[in-house]
């Protein structure tokens, strides 16, 4: 057997590691000009000029800046899918607000302007879609409950770097805010860190102001001023939620790579659909016309004829050599979700449901063909399809 293959891995190159020690021997390692520059490119990247990129050191933060300048507070509203990460939702409560969780839909993991349309009510605020696993939701359809009730959009865009929905770009919606991830397995990494985006020229002056202490000016500005520049003022509590230039650096070079790496991972969830066509498996939802997925995790589901339990499956393919993972634990089964909300299977049949049989399989571009071969060589192995 081979060494052991994890479930994720960024794939860093030198164009990343020569920025990075360009980055340290400048003497500017905080945030400053590639900072600068890796929201400017951002933006065009997305392809629409009226867009303001403001780039963070965390999608959670950046969730965190997008509901504070909308005004989320106590006695708020906010509705958010149950299957998701503990971001989503924690977010609102650093604000004071309340979640509001949804059920989502079966086949995708999303949730549906349904569920979102039946939890409204006069406290709702704001509505926080999800794109799992980097399929869009049907986001004309939230557009369109949302708009109608006056309800804020904030997109948790995680997952869906570069995602298209119905030929748009996930970031160019008709959303008050997208927020995406560069975690370390996200599609395209900075290590740790985000990217918060709006067109509305208000709400991103806030986030600037509130993601560095509620400083007036940036201190970049300050310190490279030919003048004296030493005075600033503060304008609100802010937080301390900037990126700095040497996670910026990796990100101009993995910006750049990141149709290559799409390309790749759409190349590899093709053949996984293909490997696995007749395994007792439901495979992962896919996009409709004029939708692309962003593939950055393929979710299986383990078919009642597959005859082994999920835990089981991970611990088999373990012992195969193959690293595996959950997504997601759905929040109403987290002690403090479940205990705070009074949170019940019940109330999220689909999302239950899904949690007790998805295993979520490599897929990274570091991945070799052998690699995904061993994989599938293992799935078929652990179900007795080999």
């Amino acid at each position: 057997m081979n060494g052991f293959l994890p479930f994720a891995l960024p794939e860093i190159g030198e164009e990343e590691i020569s920025e990075v020690v360009d980055s340290l021997r400048s003497g500017w390692v905080t945030t400053g000009p590639k900072a600068k520059k890796f929201e400017e490119q951002f933006t065009e990247f997305l392809g629409d000029s009226s867009l303001q990129s403001i780039s963070v050191n965390s999608a959670t933060s950046g969730l965190h800046l997008a509901l504070e300048a909308l005004g989320v507070g106590p006695g708020d509203e906010v509705i958010v899918p149950d299957y998701t990460f503990t971001a989503t939702a924690e977010v609102i409560r650093y604000l004071g607000g309340t979640p509001v969780f949804v059920d989502v839909d079966s086949a995708t993991f999303n949730m549906t302007a349904e569920s979102f349309a039946a939890a409204i009510t006069d406290k709702t605020k704001a509505v926080m879609p999800v794109h799992f696993a980097g399929l869009s939701c049907d986001m004309d359809a939230i557009i369109k409950v949302a708009k109608t009730h006056g309800i804020r959009i904030v997109e948790d865009a995680a997952h869906a770097l570069p995602t298209h929905y119905n030929g748009k770009l996930i970031g160019t919606l008709d959303s008050d805010f997208t927020v995406f991830s560069f975690y370390a397995n996200k599609t395209m990494t900075t290590g740790e860190g985000g990217m918060v985006v709006t067109r509305d020229a208000e709400l991103a002056k806030r986030c600037r102001i509130m993601r560095l202490h509620g400083i007036s000016r940036d201190a970049f500005d300050r310190y490279t001023s030919t003048k004296p520049a030493w005075f600033y003022e503060i304008v609100a509590p802010g937080f301390k939620y900037n990126m700095p230039d040497i996670a910026a650096a990796i990100g101009i070079h993995q910006l750049k790579r990141l149709p290559a790496f799409q390309l790749k991972r759409n190349d590899m969830a093709g053949f996984y659909n293909q490997e696995f066509s007749g395994v007792p498996l439901v495979l992962p939802a896919l996009p409709g016309n004029g939708s692309e997925h962003a593939w950055h995790l393929y979710p299986i589901r383990l078919k009642p004829e597959a005859g082994i339990a999920r835990d089981e499956f991970i611990q088999k393919m373990a012992d195969e050599g193959i690293g595996c993972s959950v997504h997601f634990i759905p929040l109403h089964l987290q002690p403090y979700w479940r205990d705070t909300y009074s949170l019940t299977p019940e109330v999220f049949p689909n999302a239950h449901a899904a949690y007790e049989t998805e295993v979520s399989l490599p897929l990274y571009t570091k991945m070799t063909y052998s690699d995904q071969q061993r994989v599938v060589r293992a799935v078929k192995k652990v179900l007795g399809c080999d």
